[in-house]
């Protein structure tokens, strides 16, 4: 019996693609400048002796990594699987 279910049916891959690039695009370009915002705040607070200040602003630096190592991630985590669904 030669009966396959018809994967070819199921279209929009390339278009899921094209979504998460253009979300991760969008997602590092907001760490980048959460990054340069947040590096400037802490080197300024830490300059004039703000401690509260300073100490939020690394953590905004440590979140806008943690954001950008997530994009990449996320971005890495929907090409395996949309590489794994079309070899099925």
């Amino acid at each position: 019996m030669d009966v396959f279910p018809d994967f070819g049916a199921v279209g929009g891959a390339s278009e899921l693609k094209s979504i998460v690039g253009a979300l991760l695009t969008f997602v590092l370009i907001i760490a980048v400048l959460m990054m340069i915002i947040s590096g400037v705040t802490w080197a300024l607070a830490s300059a004039y002796g703000n401690v509260q200040t300073a100490t939020r602003a690394r953590m905004g630096v440590w979140v806008a990594c943690v954001a950008a190592a997530l994009g990449g991630a996320g971005l890495a985590w929907v090409n395996f699987l949309l590489d794994v669904g079309s070899t099925l």
